[in-house]
């Protein structure tokens, strides 16, 4: 019997999620199964799923969008933005198979997964209490402070990096299968982990300069232009970390699959966050958390992007 599981790709919760919903079904429903991963990027034009990802005899989705799919068994998410139109939502309402789950108000999809799986399907979700602990960080921003999250001391965080930065979908898959059966702390601090951290970690390095010499801050808001540096992505509290009194982040950058925008508020601000942002990301074909969200673009809406941005940073000045 095949189960594929297909999971929020290059983001520490989708990986915990997949880890974690893959020892429930190994435990409580088919100890048996052939799992195999799939990650799940958002794409411009929010064509999410092709028909031949749902290959499995059951099929999973975790930490991202739901499909209103006849194939698709299981569903855990736990944005804001978890359909993609009204119709799909109905769907989800209708459906009464108890093994779709949605809470927006959870920090992690990954302690939504155990909680349910624990209460509902009688799973012990202690072996993963660490695995838990560190998704509800580095999900719902729960740092100390935006030093933690941006010299990345920790192993989780530096396996957070790795993960998010890392092109080698195997490898990443490897990640998860290894959280299925060992602790985390064991998983980061191991010799594949730390050689993939150190390119990484120079190159985020490199990008905190970048950062620091393009990004301005007014009203509360930084913005910054990735695109002509060749930068894919950002460790999201480098602005919070270069001007911590800043509110919001707003930035563009851009990758073979996608120009993005980006878009984040400041845990720690002195001035209180007062835009929902995915609500507000959702009007661009985004969406997100209330806290964080994204939109993304085509590879060459770059000048749409840049236009994007600015209308989105003229609305967070508005208090």
């Amino acid at each position: 019997m095949k189960l594929r599981v297909l999971y929020h790709g290059h983001c520490f919760d989708g990986v915990a999620s997949a880890a974690t919903f893959t020892r429930f079904y190994h435990e409580r429903i088919n100890s048996g199964a052939d799992i195999q991963y799939g990650g799940l990027l958002h794409r411009p034009g929010n064509i999410l799923f092709d028909k031949e990802m749902f290959d499995g005899d059951e099929n999973a989705i975790v930490d991202f969008k739901y499909s209103p799919s006849e194939k698709l068994t299981w569903w855990f998410d736990h944005h804001q933005s978890a359909f993609l139109t009204p119709e799909d939502e109905a769907h989800f309402h209708a459906d009464h198979s108890g093994k779709k789950f949605l809470d927006a108000t959870r920090k992690s999809c990954t302690e939504f997964i155990a909680d349910v799986a624990r209460t509902q399907f009688g799973f012990n979700d202690e072996p993963l209490r660490d695995l838990i602990h560190w998704a509800h960080i580095i999900d719902g921003a729960l740092y100390e402070s935006p030093a933690q999250c941006v010299e990345l001391k920790e192993p989780a965080l530096q396996l957070m990096q790795v993960i998010e930065a890392d092109p080698d979908e195997a490898f990443v898959e490897q990640i998860i299968r290894d959280l299925t059966r060992r602790e985390l702390n064991n998983v980061a601090t191991s010799a594949e982990v730390r050689a993939r951290f150190q390119p990484i970690l120079k190159l985020h390095l490199e990008t905190l300069e970048t950062i620091r010499r393009k990004a301005t801050c007014e009203n509360g808001i930084v913005q910054f232009d990735l695109v002509d540096e060749g930068y894919e992505g950002f460790n999201k509290f480098i602005p919070y970390y270069l001007f911590p009194e800043a509110t919001y982040t707003v930035a563009l950058s851009r990758a073979p699959q996608r120009t993005k925008i980006s878009v984040g508020s400041n845990p720690w601000a002195p001035r209180p966050r007062t835009h929902n942002i995915a609500t507000l990301c959702e009007r661009y074909g985004g969406g997100g958390h209330a806290v964080v969200g994204a939109i993304s673009f085509a590879p060459d809406e770059v000048e749409k992007g840049r236009a994007a941005l600015r209308e989105i940073v003229a609305e967070l000045s508005q208090a």
